[in-house]
């Protein structure tokens, strides 16, 4: 294998989980608390806190952007040596999210500025039905 291959193929997971979840608030605190606690179990405890919120934020914005009656919608988490990436994906293709500013008033609007704080990386891709929201945090780097 050359370097360039090297380069561009990824890392093979180490561990993954993937859930469905029901379209409900309810859900947003199980698969954030699920995380938490898998990434903590997978030896990476300082992570934990930040997957937990990017996880809740992600898992918010399906829930009140791209979920619809009767669908569900996927936690994905999946540890490389390298990377922590965590993926969030929904049936509302055509709703894709994009940075925003809230004003001091605001309510909501906020989530993905957190995401694009804490995530190393962060992104939208599309899927046959839907799409796929994703962040990643660096896993050798200390907790912010």
């Amino acid at each position: 294998m050359t370097a360039a291959q090297e380069a561009t193929e990824p890392d093979p997971p180490l561990q993954e989980d993937r859930l469905d979840y029901t379209p409900t608030a309810r859900s947003v605190t199980l698969c954030r608390r699920r995380a938490a606690r898998l990434v903590t179990d997978w030896g990476h405890s300082h992570l934990a806190g930040e997957t937990a919120l990017l996880v809740s934020e992600l898992a918010t914005n399906a829930l009140l952007h791209g979920c619809m009656r009767g669908r569900l919608f996927r936690v994905h988490l999946i540890l490389t040596a390298a990377v922590l990436r965590i993926e969030v994906s929904d049936p509302r293709g055509e709703r894709l999210p994009g940075l925003r500013e809230a004003g001091a008033d605001d309510c909501y609007g906020r989530g993905l500025l957190i995401v694009a704080r804490l995530a190393d990386r962060w992104g939208v891709e599309p899927r046959t039905v839907g799409k796929t929201v994703f962040a990643e945090l660096t896993v050798g780097r200390p907790a912010r």
